[in-house]
This record gives structure tokens, C-alpha cells and sequence, in this order.
């Protein structure tokens, strides 16, 4: 019988009450008992960071803690005082702010109307647009990034750029409390130094941080407290971040002990002709002469910082933005370029970094995702045979292991890792030849992480030809057979995954110089 995980840790004995206390917090819907009586502490100051396994309950805390829930039982102190937060709006009043992984920031307003909306800076009901755009640069500069332009369409920026966006909005509202959910996702290493930059100067003028990651060393270096969530329950609250053991977090958050490892590399490096060959690809502003090529069964990584081009060269390559110059090749066949069909056509296929919003239709269903892109396969006289398509969207869950297996649920339902299986899932159904996968494993918990890195090395050895992007260098290369390393717009090295580290990375992407 499984021992229970459950542990009451009593953090250190501190005379001060803390900022806000949840306690027995408890959320009912329809089937399911999402939380099942959470208790947090978070102290003025302090960055608690809050961990658990997809599903585990975490987005939902938030969304109760930010007003968008309400809790079925469970009480809620604030400064002391007991309060219902009924509503997104109550939380702001209150000085609770929460940052979302999934920005709602409006692409078509500028970055000071984004970090005012809803509250708006006027003069005699008159938007005062100077004042809010001197207040947003000062927003903007106390988090490190003064070249973000206050008058800049938010849709022109990059993903690191709306992050900090979304943070400045915090900040607008002169928050006591912020929740930060994945705020480093999308950030590279040299952008999350400063994240933990803001978030101790943040910390030291007395601002509470709920930080949520599935990075463990970064809980570890930004982490006051700890706690842990599991199946809705908490599975240890008060524990130290800076001295509480690795393997006991995984254990806590998953029930075992896990090994986070990456999979054997083969012991002979794939050869032959190549699968995929890209030469002399180029796009002005973005990247240039980029030339490389990936056998049958190789998994080649791309290193290097956010807006370095790595995620532009997939697209590419994918048909998704047009070459001014080069070629791609697959199978000894040049594509068409620009042409998102050809590249399909021709057995490419492309997980991208937004799954939810570039890659899933979240209110279809799980089999629908993954028949997608072969329904010309199940057409007969015009008409789309469910019994066939049903049957091969089964026998993908069941090979990729998606939990649950039901191929009629919403893939919105799904954990992060679950819905990242049934991307895969399309591609393998399609034949795929080639797979470019970019940030696989963004928003995945510590468990799902292993089993993903798993299945991409078994597609390999499968044949296929896998290309890698992501921001975590450690990830590129304990994934990956050969690196390339990217940095401003260039390739600046390729070579085997086994004969560098991640030193040699930074340096490189940092640098822009080559290897010695």
C-alpha cells in the first residue's frame, strides 16, 4: 500500500502575521474535486513558490486566490482580516495581482494602454496618454527594460517583451501580493537573471511573490518557502527552498521517486544521407545563411537566447514565414518556399512554443486534434468515416501513453504534457519524416518531462529526423545528438551534443563567438 505523501512542515517561528492565509480551500466542479483543502501561508516579503504536477491544482489556487473562482469552502485572511474575493477586479482592490501564463494582453494596443486598461490614467474624463506613457517608462525601467517603448504596439513585441508587459501591469496596480505563473517560460537565461532581479528588489520593499515554475533550480535560487501540491491536496507547505532536497520534491509532487534523466544517446551517431537539409537559408532581420542538415534518426538541438532566430529558422523551415534566399530540402526533394502544405506534404511537421493557441482547437476533442491533419485519409465520397478515425486517434493514445484515454474529452481538459502528447500524436499519425519540436517541454511538470524526452528519443530511433529549440541549454544538450548554437541571427557552432557544456553555450550565445 502507498504511503500517504501528506507532511505539515511549521515554517520558522516569525512574529508577524502573515500577508495573506488560505486555509481548507475547497473547489467542486461537475465530477471533479479540484481542490480538496489547500492550505498557504505567504509572508510580506517572502517568495513562496507554489509546485505540483499538472493537474495538481495550482491554476485553479490562483484563479480562487485572483477572484476568477470562487471557493466552495475555505477561508481566505488578508493582512489579518477575514475577506471574500468575488470577483478579478475585488483581488486588484485588495492589492492582489496575478500574472498569468497565458498573457491577455491586447496585441493591438500600446504597451501603456496594456498596463492601464482597466484603470486608466485621465485628466477631467480626458485619457491623459503623456502621463500614462512617462508612468509606464518608469514601470518599465525599475523592471530592467527601459527599451521597451511605452507608445509600442504590444503585437509587435516578442514573447519575453509581453512578459514584462504583464509584469508592469502588475505593478500598475501597486500590488502587495503578486502571483507569478511561469513567468520565466518564456524567457531566456539571460532575461530570468533579471526576473529574479525585480523579484528581490520587489521582495525587499516588503511585495509578497506566489512564484510558480516547473524549473526546480529556480525555486531553489529564488524561493524563500515551498509548497506542494498533489491531487489537489497539499502535500507539504513551510518547507525550506534553499535546503529541501530535489528527489523529496519530486517525491512529494508525484508520489515516487523519479530519476530526472535524459535517454541514452545511441552509441553510434546517426549517418547517411540527410533527411532534412537546409542551406543558405536567410530572412533579413531575423537570421542568415543558416545551413544545416539532420539524418533519419538524429535529434540536432538549436542553443541560444530569445529573439536569437532559433524559433523564426523552424518556421521556416515549416513553410510558416517565407526564405529571401537558400533552400530546404526533405527526402532529396526542395520545397516550395512559404508553403506551410508543401512542407506537410513533403512529411514535416511542427510542434510549436504556443501549443494552445498555434498547434490545438481547444474546444475539439482530443481525437479530433490528432486526425487534424490526415481527414483526407478517413474521407469516403465526401464524408469523414468516425469509425476509422476514431480508431486510429485510439491507437495513438494508446501509444503515446495520453492520460486520460479518452479520445472524446476536450483536449482543453488536458495537463500540459498530456496536450504536448497529442501534437506529437498528429504528426505520427501524418507519416511525419521530420519533426520540429520548439520548447517541448514548456509548461511540463518534472514526471511529464521524463516521459517526453523519452518518447522524442524513441521517435528517433523510429527514423524520424528531430530538430529541438529551447531555452533550457541543459535540455538541448541532454536531448540532442548534434548542437547547433544560434546566436544574432547566425549559427556560430555545430557539433556533437557529447563534446560541450553549458558553459560553452552561454558563452557562445553571449559572445556570438565560436567555440575554440
Amino acid at each position: 500500500m502507498e504511503t500517504s505523501t501528506e507532511t505539515r512542515l511549521t515554517p520558522e517561528p516569525d512574529a508577524t502575521e502573515p500577508l495573506l492565509r488560505m486555509r481548507g480551500i475547497v473547489k467542486r466542479f461537475p465530477g471533479v474535486r479540484a481542490l480538496d483543502g489547500i492550505d498557504i501561508e505567504v509572508r510580506a516579503g517572502d517568495v513562496h513558490c507554489l509546485l505540483g504536477q499538472n493537474g495538481a491544482g495550482k491554476s485553479t489556487l490562483i484563479k480562487v486566490l485572483s477572484g476568477a473562482h470562487q471557493p466552495d469552502d475555505g477561508t481566505i485572511d488578508w493582512q489579518g482580516e477575514r475577506i471574500r474575493i468575488i470577483d478579478p477586479q475585488a483581488a486588484l482592490d485588495h492589492g492582489i495581482a496575478t500574472i498569468y501564463q497565458e498573457l491577455d494582453l491586447v496585441d493591438g494596443l500600446t504597451v501603456a494602454e496594456n498596463i492601464y486598461l482597466g484603470h486608466e490614467r485621465a485628466r477631467w474624463g480626458v485619457v491623459a496618454r503623456a502621463d500614462a506613457n512617462r508612468s509606464a517608462a518608469g514601470l518599465l525601467r525599475r523592471l530592467g527594460h527601459p527599451e521597451i517603448a511605452p507608445a509600442t504596439e504590444v503585437g509587435r513585441l516578442s514573447s519575453a517583451g509581453k512578459q514584462i508587459v504583464s509584469m508592469a501591469r502588475a505593478l500598475s496596480h501597486e500590488a502587495k501580493l503578486i502571483v507569478m505563473d511561469e513567468p520565466s517560460a518564456v524567457l531566456d537565461q539571460h532575461e530570468v537573471r533579471r526576473l529574479f532581479g525585480v523579484i528581490r528588489e520587489l521582495a525587499a520593499q516588503g511585495v509578497g511573490i506566489v512564484y510558480i515554475s516547473h524549473r526546480l533550480e529556480e525555486i531553489r535560487e529564488i524561493g524563500d518557502r515551498v509548497t506542494v501540491l498533489k491531487d489537489g491536496h497539499t502535500a507539504a507547505t513551510g518547507l525550506a527552498a534553499a535546503t529541501t532536497p530535489t528527489s523529496e520534491i519530486i517525491r512529494l509532487m508525484t508520489g515516487r521517486a523519479i530519476e530526472y534523466a535524459f535517454p541514452d544517446r545511441p552509441a553510434t551517431p546517426p549517418s547517411g544521407e540527410p533527411m532534412l537539409a537546409v542551406s543558405g537559408v536567410s530572412r533579413p532581420g531575423e537570421f542568415r545563411d543558416v545551413t544545416f542538415s539532420v539524418a533519419a534518426g538524429e535529434v540536432v538541438g538549436l542553443a541560444g537566447l530569445v529573439g536569437s532566430g532559433r524559433s523564426e529558422i523552424l518556421e521556416t523551415i515549416y513553410g510558416a514565414r517565407r526564405s529571401k534566399a537558400g533552400s530546404v530540402t526533405v527526402g532529396g526533394r526542395r520545397l516550395r518556399a512559404g508553403s506551410v502544405g508543401a512542407a506537410v506534404a513533403a512529411g514535416v511537421g511542427l510542434c510549436p512554443e504556443e501549443r494552445k493557441s498555434q498547434a490545438l482547437v481547444l474546444g475539439e476533442s482530443v481525437g479530433r486534434n490528432i486526425t487534424l491533419a490526415s481527414l483526407t485519409r478517413f474521407a469516403r465520397g465526401g464524408f469523414v468515416n468516425r469509425r476509422d478515425e476514431r480508431r486510429a486517434a485510439d491507437e495513438q493514445v494508446a501509444a503515446l501513453d495520453v492520460r486520460p484515454s479518452d479520445v472524446e474529452r476536450h483536449v482543453r481538459t488536458l495537463s500540459g504534457g498530456n496536450q504536448q502528447k497529442v501534437v506529437l500524436a498528429r504528426w505520427l499519425l501524418h507519416d511525419c519524416r521530420v519533426l520540429l519540436l520548439d520548447e517541448p517541454t514548456r509548461g511540463v511538470d518534472v514526471g511529464a518531462r521524463s516521459e517526453i524526452y523519452t518518447l522524442i528519443r524513441d521517435l528517433a530511433e523510429s527514423g524520424i529526423a528531430v530538430v529541438v529549440v529551447s531555452s533550457e541549454i541543459e535540455e538541448v544538450i541532454g536531448l540532442s545528438d548534434r548542437v547547433l548554437v544560434v546566436s544574432d541571427g547566425a549559427i556560430v557552432h555545430d557539433g556533437p551534443a557529447a563534446e560541450i557544456d553549458e558553459h560553452a553555450v552561454l558563452d557562445m550565445v553571449m559572445e556570438g563567438k565560436t567555440a575554440a
